[in-house]
């Protein structure tokens, strides 16, 4: 019996051929792969798409020897070898793919953003010689993560009064409509917009920074740290970021100059994320 080559996604009369299971080196399953099944002359025999749940099945095949090839976008392919048996089937098992040039990336699906375990830090240049360091006590946000990585979205709060230096009353100031003006504008807000490949587990989120109630383009250097599980029963992903931002562009002038022309304050901010996010769609119980 001689099989066209199509693509399926399962066998509606019950039979099947090749199966297998594409997964991660760290168990998720890859939903967009698809196996290529030849024969010992190099005809393709058959072709089929991973389901939600990374496997893959085809129609029965003829009893002899067959090489799979599977691939997804962002792997290495890998071929192995399927023997079917007289009724047609061929059992291969679990097959594993390895991210092409980069960590395994966290399964798709909504990450929510643990503030506990995170960190949004500032820093501005003093007098041109030393920095203040500050962060953001409060803050939330979710991330979504695409089937194709380039449709991940970021979306963040931050709550502006919550920023502290350890000085109560730099922070006092910064709080006033000099800085941050937290009567007026109490969110600082982040949606991104896109997100594009810069190198191995790198990438530039592209989006919009509200603040002081003036949003402008912000891109954010991002780089994934890994997932693993958690001492909760979860599952964690890491992620690092910096930018910069020019204090102006969102109308903070306040300054003020020293007999020696030396600024107080220097014109841009230094801004660096440590997040940590929790898979699905709220945190668990404190």
């Amino acid at each position: 019996m001689h099989i066209s080559p199509h693509v399926s996604r399962g066998t509606p009369n019950g039979q099947r051929g090749l199966h297998a299971l594409v997964r991660t080196k760290d168990g998720w399953a890859v939903q967009h792969a698809v196996a290529t099944v030849t024969d010992t002359s190099g005809r393709q025999a058959a072709r089929a798409e991973a389901d939600s749940d990374g496997a893959v099945v085809t129609g029965p095949l003829e009893p002899g020897v067959y090489t799979v090839v599977v691939t997804a976008v962002g792997y290495a392919p890998i071929a192995s070898t399927a023997i079917a048996t007289s009724s047609g089937s061929a059992e291969l098992g679990t097959i594993v793919l390895t991210r092409a040039g980069t960590v395994e990336l966290p399964p798709p699906g909504a990450w929510t953003i643990d503030p506990s375990h995170s960190m949004i830090g500032v820093t501005a240049q003093h007098l041109g010689l030393t920095s203040v360091h500050g962060r953001f006590g409060e803050f939330g946000g979710r991330i979504d993560i695409g089937s194709a990585v380039e449709a991940s979205t970021v979306t963040a709060e931050i709550k502006a009064p919550s920023i502290g230096t350890g000085n109560s009353m730099r922070d006092d100031h910064l709080r006033s409509p000099d800085f941050l003006d937290i009567e007026r504008h109490p969110t600082i807000a982040y949606r991104s917009t896109g997100l594009s490949a810069t190198g191995p587990g790198r990438w530039t989120v592209h989006g919009w920074l509200t603040l002081r109630g003036i949003s402008r383009p912000v891109d954010l250097d991002l780089t994934y740290l890994g997932t693993g599980p958690d001492a909760w029963g979860g599952v964690r992903a890491a992620f690092r970021a910096v930018t910069e931002l020019h204090r102006e562009d969102f109308a903070i002038t306040f300054n003020q100059i020293l007999d020696a022309g030396i600024s107080l304050i220097g014109a841009t901010l230094k801004v660096e994320l440590d997040i940590q996010a929790v898979q699905g769609e709220s945190l668990p119980p404190a």
